[in-house]
């Protein structure tokens, strides 16, 4: 599990080259005992249950000011998806922003603080407001989301979990009266957008180079561990006693 994690804060593309160039090298103290590659990528699923309770351990509640985002996570190019095997049957085609994306959706909720409060991986083709009401449900306040999050049943849901959910309007939506706090904060969602950025580009969650379903799971899930781990994560620095009081 350490060496999992640790390779998700080393910046190495790929495991073997972490493996021969830095635990062989650096860390033979801490594993004097260390398998071979090709015996540890064989142990890497045995570890999905304890990674999972080590990442639930690391959920934080904060100031009551949550934000909620998905982004997708690519598997194989969508042009050559006939001749793909490792996920025919688990993944599928979606549509983002940027295309067409064959692979899965992370679904995030973080605190003001950059801290993780819920997770949940889906297939590519699942609409972003599907998995909301079960990620929320050990959520208590406000739940800001991007325009995709708008569903007039999902946020009377979520009134009832003790959730509100806060989205900027659409352009063929009627006015809504909305307190100023509210308005400086649905601004501020770029704060989950980096947060992925950083689970992309420095925990590396997504590549394609894959070759067993649950190992990209639980390389996802030593990802967000990784992630939780760092000294410094993005957030607002937020006046606690200031938003109380508005």
């Amino acid at each position: 599990m350490t060496i999992l994690i640790h390779f998700h804060q080393s910046h190495s593309r790929t495991f073997k080259a972490y493996d021969t160039e830095h635990v062989r090298v650096h860390l033979t103290s801490e594993f004097p005992r260390v398998v071979s590659d090709t015996r540890f990528v064989a142990l890497i699923p045995h570890m999905m249950v304890p990674l999972l309770a080590s990442l639930q351990s690391l959920y934080r509640d904060g100031t009551g000011i949550r934000f909620i985002d998905s982004t997708s996570l690519e598997v194989w190019n969508p042009k050559r998806i006939s001749g793909h095997r490792v996920f025919a049957v688990d993944a599928r085609r979606g549509k983002t922003r940027m295309g067409w994306v064959f692979g899965f959706q992370l679904h995030l909720a973080v605190h003001d603080c950059g801290a993780l409060l819920a997770c949940c991986l889906t297939p590519g083709n699942v609409d972003d407001r599907t998995p909301v009401p079960q990620m929320g449900k050990r959520l208590r306040g406000k739940l800001f989301g991007d325009r995709g999050s708008i569903s007039a049943p999902l946020a009377e849901r979520l009134v009832e979990q003790g959730l509100q959910l806060i989205t900027r309007l659409r352009k063929n939506m009627k006015y809504c009266r909305m307190h100023l706090s509210d308005k400086l904060l649905v601004r501020k969602r770029a704060m989950i957008e980096t947060i992925i950025d950083q689970l992309k580009n420095i925990s590396q969650i997504e590549h394609p180079r894959h070759r067993s379903p649950v190992n990209f799971v639980v390389h996802v899930i030593a990802g967000l561990i990784a992630y939780s781990h760092q000294d410094k994560k993005p957030g607002l620095h937020l006046n606690r006693h200031a938003l109380l009081a508005a």
